[in-house]
């Protein structure tokens, strides 16, 4: 089983133009233009009968005491937590490829209510929708892709996993809002194998 992309190398550096935020020389980060990747598959398990993707950053700072703070660093030995990107579930194997873009084109404030996507494919709920929780500018429920957008003080790279998933079964047994936890959850048993993709970002100029 094969998962490729043209949108960076796996273990590379991802593009901005990925990612929820970009670096700003005054604001230290904007919105950035949060396409998403496109992606391919080749080689599927014989039986399988549909796909789901995820997206998980598994860097996130578990407390947030000094993220986003000036003149200090998010340390890099602070124990880390899951952020969810993506998860997008009931993918035909037969179209063979998402197209870049094609899920998500642009940072919305407040979330995508309804992306866009494959025909019949369902995309849950990711991680922004409890980060900006109390934000009066970007509180909101938050569906489909959302790139990168790690604090731009933090002392590490984080991680960014794509994960395609092979099952043995035509619909994913998940709800409305469903996040990628429960995606996991929801599939044991019907995973036939998987492929990924990892790629990195940061904001902290001294990374960069």
């Amino acid at each position: 089983m094969q998962l490729t992309t043209n949108a960076f190398k796996n273990g590379d550096t991802i593009p901005d133009q990925y990612a929820f935020a970009k670096p700003d020389a005054d604001n230290h980060f904007a919105l950035s233009e949060n396409r998403n990747p496109g992606f391919s598959w080749s080689d599927l398990p014989a039986g399988t009968q549909s796909l789901a993707l995820v997206c998980i950053d598994p860097d996130a700072p578990s407390k947030p005491d000094d993220v986003n703070k000036e003149d200090r660093e998010v340390p890099a030995d602070l124990p880390r937590a899951d952020f969810y990107h993506w998860a997008m579930v009931d993918i035909n194997p037969e179209i063979g490829k998402i197209e870049e873009g094609e899920c998500s084109a642009e940072a919305t404030p407040g979330g995508k209510m309804q992306p866009p996507g494959p025909k019949n494919t369902r995309q849950g709920v990711n991680s922004y929708t409890e980060w900006f929780a109390g934000d009066a500018d970007m509180a909101g429920t938050y569906h489909g892709y959302d790139g990168p957008a790690p604090p731009w003080n933090d002392a590490i790279p984080h991680r960014y996993i794509f994960r395609l998933l092979a099952l043995d079964i035509e619909r994913c047994p998940v709800d409305t809002s469903f996040t990628v936890d429960d995606v996991q959850k929801a599939v044991q048993g019907h995973v036939l194998g998987q492929a990924e993709i990892m790629g990195t970002y940061t904001l902290n100029p001294r990374l960069r």
